[in-house]
């Protein structure tokens, strides 16, 4: 799948580098406002302004889960880490927060518009598999909720082929997807008491 990228879209975005006062913090705010970024820089808490930054960079080499407030993870937007050490356990540790892209360190005059590029696209990417994997997983519940609920009729004495007909006329009269149909014949408690229409709508 080919992938286009709007640079011109990062002016006026926000961006915040959590990192304690260092000349890198100074020379990745000089390139992001050239680009066109609004940059807040903080250490070591992030202000509550931050969740509605557009991108985070952090300090891979001395920060840890606690400065984020959300799960471990799981950034609601791009992250870039800025790594000076490349020890393995700091990498992964960077990984494992969230980070779509790096920096390293010390920070010159250029990297950060391209570490802005790749760290969205990697988001959107990732968020976009994210949607799909959950609406795979409701897909799976619903069509183990039909299974259930065909079991159900067909325990009352129908065929399979009755069941599912009966479902659907279900669905039909209550003006129901299918899926949904099944939904209530699963949470229909069994016995004589159950809901009339629960066998069709018939009277």
């Amino acid at each position: 799948m080919t992938r286009r990228i709007h640079g011109q879209n990062l002016g006026g975005a926000r961006a915040i580098i959590l990192h304690r006062p260092h000349p890198t913090v100074q020379a990745l705010e000089r390139q992001l406002a050239a680009i066109g970024l609004v940059v807040e820089q903080c250490w070591p808490d992030m202000p509550p302004s931050a969740l509605a930054a557009e991108f985070i960079f952090f300090d891979a080499d001395h920060g840890h889960d606690s400065q984020f407030p959300w799960p471990p993870g799981q950034p609601p937007m791009p992250m870039i880490a800025l790594i000076g050490s490349e020890a393995p356990g700091r990498i992964e540790w960077a990984l494992n927060a969230g980070a779509d892209a790096q920096l390293l360190k010390p920070v010159g005059d250029g990297g950060a518009f391209s570490a802005l590029l790749t760290a969205r696209a990697a988001f959107e990417a990732r968020r976009t598999l994210a949607a799909e994997v959950e609406a795979l997983r409701q897909r799976l519940s619903q069509r183990q909720t039909v299974v259930r609920a065909v079991t159900m009729l067909m325990g009352r004495g129908k065929t399979e082929d009755e069941a599912y007909g009966q479902l659907r006329a279900m669905a039909m009269a209550w003006r129901i997807s299918f899926e949904e149909a099944a939904g209530r014949v699963v949470a229909t408690p069994p016995g004589p008491h159950r809901p009339r229409d629960a066998e069709g709508g018939r009277s």
